[in-house]
């Protein structure tokens, strides 16, 4: 099974990476999986006052902070993921990056928020399932 893993770093991630674990039929002797995270861009009007160099350092602080932790648990079990890294729009960034990659299945953690709050505030979770052909088991 190949497995996409959608972290952002927070104690919803933790869960699932520990719903992973308890479930190694997940990824079978033949499995593989990818932690993926999304680093919101800056803004284009604020890009044009930042060096590439800079904006880029910004880019991977930010997803190093996130995957400081992935790595480490997966370090622990000897897990070998792929990481990958990608700026944009956190949900319309997962569902492509599932169906560009082929993945089985894509797992992420929800905050689980009420259906007012997610209307309200959004849901990245909400939108993954929208627009992503990929199933999507969510771990809360």
């Amino acid at each position: 099974m190949k497995i996409l893993l959608a972290v952002d770093g927070s104690q919803y991630t933790q869960r699932m990476l520990a719903y992973l674990a308890a479930h190694p039929e997940l990824l079978g002797p033949t499995g593989e999986f990818t932690a993926l995270t999304v680093v919101t861009a800056v803004p284009p009007h604020v890009t044009g006052y930042i060096d590439r160099a800079s904006l880029q350092k910004y880019y991977d602080d930010q997803a190093e902070e996130v995957l400081k932790t992935v790595r480490g648990f997966a370090a622990e079990r000897q897990w070998k993921p792929t990481f990958v890294t990608k700026v944009g729009n956190a949900a319309d960034t997962i569902a492509a990056t599932a169906k560009e990659g082929q993945y089985d299945l894509v797992m992420m953690g929800s905050h689980g928020h009420s259906p007012l709050s997610s209307l309200v505030m959004g849901s990245v979770t909400s939108r993954v399932l929208g627009h992503c052909a990929t199933p999507v088991l969510i771990v809360r």
